[in-house]
C-alpha cells in the first residue's frame, strides 16, 4: 500500500520534470542560431534585379523631369547601390534641349539621386535655343540629379558645334547651361561658337 502511494506521488513531479524539459527544447528550437538574428550584418550580394529597368522623376506639374533606363538593374541589400547595364540617364526641362548621358556601366544610389556612368561614357545635349548640338566624352561621369549636375575628375574630350576641347575634368551646370573644364585644357574654338555659355579654369 505504501509503495503505490509512494509510486503515485512521484507521478505528477515526472510529469513537470518532463514539461520543463519540452519547454526547454522549443525554446533551444526557436533561439536564431550563432551569427543569425536581426543582429546579421547586412551582405554584399544582390536581393532583386531586373530586365529592361526604367524609372522617372516627376515634376510639380506630372510631366518627366529625368529618366533612367538601363538593359540590366541589380540591386545589392548592403549599401543600397545597384549595378547598371548600358545605362542612359535623360534631362528633360521646358524649354531646353534635351540632355542624355549613357556608360557601358554605372551605378545608381538608393534615392536615385547620385548615378555614376563608365566606359564610353557620353554626355550629348540637343541642339536648340540658338546653341549647336554638344557632346563630351569620358571614361566615368557623375550625374547629381538634385542639383542638374554632370561632372568628371577623368580626361575629357568636348566637342560644341565646330569647337573642340580636352580637358583634365569637367562640371556642367545644365540650369546654368554653364560647362567649365578643369586642368590641362586644350582645343581650339570655332568663331562661331565663340559666344557660347562655356569656360574654364
Amino acid at each position: 500500500m505504501n509503495q503505490f502511494r509512494l509510486t503515485t506521488s512521484l507521478i505528477p513531479l515526472i510529469a513537470m520534470a518532463a514539461l520543463a524539459g519540452i519547454t526547454w527544447w522549443l525554446l533551444q528550437a526557436t533561439l536564431p542560431r550563432k551569427g543569425e538574428g536581426t543582429g546579421r550584418p547586412k551582405e554584399h550580394t544582390p536581393d532583386y534585379f531586373a530586365d529592361n529597368f526604367s524609372v522617372s522623376e516627376l515634376d510639380q506639374s506630372g510631366s518627366t523631369q529625368y529618366r533612367l533606363t538601363a538593359q540590366s538593374f541589380i540591386h545589392y541589400e548592403d549599401d543600397e547601390l545597384s549595378d547598371l547595364v548600358k545605362p542612359a540617364m535623360r534631362a528633360f526641362q521646358p524649354g531646353k534641349p534635351i540632355v542624355t548621358a549613357t556608360g557601358d556601366t554605372g551605378t545608381v544610389n538608393g534615392d536615385t539621386s547620385i548615378v555614376n556612368l563608365y566606359g564610353n561614357a557620353r554626355i550629348l545635349r540637343a541642339p536648340g535655343n540658338g546653341d549647336p548640338q554638344m557632346q563630351a566624352d569620358s571614361q566615368h561621369f557623375r550625374v547629381l540629379v538634385n542639383d542638374d549636375v554632370i561632372e568628371t575628375e577623368k580626361p575629357v574630350k568636348l566637342q560644341r558645334g565646330m569647337s573642340v576641347m580636352t580637358a583634365s575634368g569637367m562640371n556642367y551646370n545644365n540650369v546654368t547651361r554653364v560647362m567649365q573644364l578643369f586642368g590641362n585644357v586644350k582645343g581650339t574654338i570655332a568663331a562661331s561658337d565663340a559666344g557660347g555659355g562655356s569656360s574654364s579654369k
